[in-house]
């Protein structure tokens, strides 16, 4: 992550510092810690065979309430929530009149008109004000909450014992209110790691208590916490868009991301939907994956060839210790997606040979987040 202005804090700031971060890497106004003094390839181990424990309170929680609430959110963003029933949750765009992506948003919902919005760096609560005039509706960033994120195949088994919640029969996606070693929180079934996992929602006050209850009762199986350097490897290997690392363009489309999925154009309107009407099928890019010939990370922004020919940039990448791989994610002209397409990723004064393979680089099929038992 880069540095920006740090006006959030996380209470658990001390326990990083205990764990070797200098917290001197920020993201969406809050210091995070982007390093630990573990091995990030050995926290990638733990949450692809035990499990790890993110801090992930840099992302920002919305509150959204009133009369009109859908209504406004369904005008906000581009899926249709009116699908979207009481104690799940859904991945949505969110676009400007020109249909460019400002922001990307998991939207809970709560039930009885009650939703909360979880965002990233982009423009959402500049947009909130626009699209609100004429909606009966309120919003506000609730600043004390704060998400411990716990992911890998032994999340469950640590979690479930200490709460009333069937966590087991909890969807992906799905959520509720609950208790968690005694403490009010909501749980929710997801990630940004490509595991099954968990995300704890809690007061300030509650953060540090929990950290060390779930790092304890993760001990005999052997969890432990993980570094944002482990989520950059894990959500690379699993194809995880981050916004806007991910949208090489000012103006990318969701389209240009494979994101037609949270697009609903059969809604009434929304915001920006005449402008993705008239740019649907004049994608400049498309979202793919590269396996890269080389025995390290390619440096974000190289620029990708086909015959001589620039057609494409890198956007995220890492290097995989868990597959030995160099992946990258990249917006490629559509024209040379195939898969099994050659390319040359020119990296400063060095070219590496790279093939377009199938996302995600890891559990293709998403076996790990979307068992076959669970599947309709």
């Amino acid at each position: 992550m880069t540095s920006a202005p740090i006006w959030r804090q996380s209470i658990l700031n001390e326990r990083h510092r205990e764990l070797g971060s200098k917290l001197e890497d920020s993201w969406n106004d809050m210091a995070i810690p982007q390093h630990y003094a573990t091995d990030p390839y050995e926290e990638t181990e733990a949450v692809r065979t035990r499990a790890g424990l993110f801090d992930v309170s840099a992302l920002k929680i919305i509150n959204v309430g009133g009369k009109d609430a859908l209504a406004f959110l369904n005008q906000l963003v581009t899926a249709d929530i009116t699908k979207v029933p009481a104690g799940r949750s859904a991945i949505a765009s969110i676009v400007g009149d020109d249909g460019g992506l400002i922001d990307d948003v998991l939207i809970y919902v709560d039930g009885d008109g009650a939703f909360r919005l979880s965002h990233g760096g982009g423009a959402l609560e500049d947009a909130l004000p626009l699209v609100a005039e004429g909606f009966d509706v309120t919003f506000s960033r609730d600043n004390d909450v704060h998400i411990l994120s716990l992911q890998g195949p032994k999340a469950l088994d640590i979690l479930a014992p200490h709460t009333p919640m069937d966590l087991k029969g909890l969807p992906y996606f799905g959520h509720g209110r609950t208790t968690l070693f005694g403490v009010p929180v909501s749980l929710a079934r997801g990630g940004y790691s490509a595991e099954r996992g968990y995300e704890v929602f809690c007061a300030a006050k509650d953060a540090v208590a929990l950290w060390d209850k779930i790092l304890e009762a993760g001990k005999p199986f052997g969890a432990m916490p993980v570094s944002w350097d482990c989520l950059d490897i894990v959500r690379v290997e699993g194809a995880l868009l981050f916004f806007p690392f991910d949208m090489p363009h000012k103006d990318t489309t969701p389209f240009e991301v494979l994101m037609d999925w949270s697009v609903d154009l059969s809604k009434p309107d929304f915001r920006g939907k005449a402008a993705l009407l008239a740019r649907k099928g004049t994608e400049r890019t498309h979202q793919a994956g590269l396996e890269v010939l080389a025995a390290k990370a390619i440096t974000p922004g190289a620029k990708i060839f086909k015959d001589g020919e620039e057609v494409g940039v890198v956007n995220s990448t890492t290097y995989s210790r868990h597959l030995m791989k160099s992946l990258a994610l990249v917006s490629l002209r559509p024209d040379v997606t195939a898969l099994g397409t050659g390319v040359s990723v020119v990296d400063g004064e060095e070219s590496f040979e790279a093939n377009v393979v199938r996302t995600p680089f890891y559990d293709p099929m998403r076996l790990r987040t979307h068992p076959l038992d669970e599947r309709a």
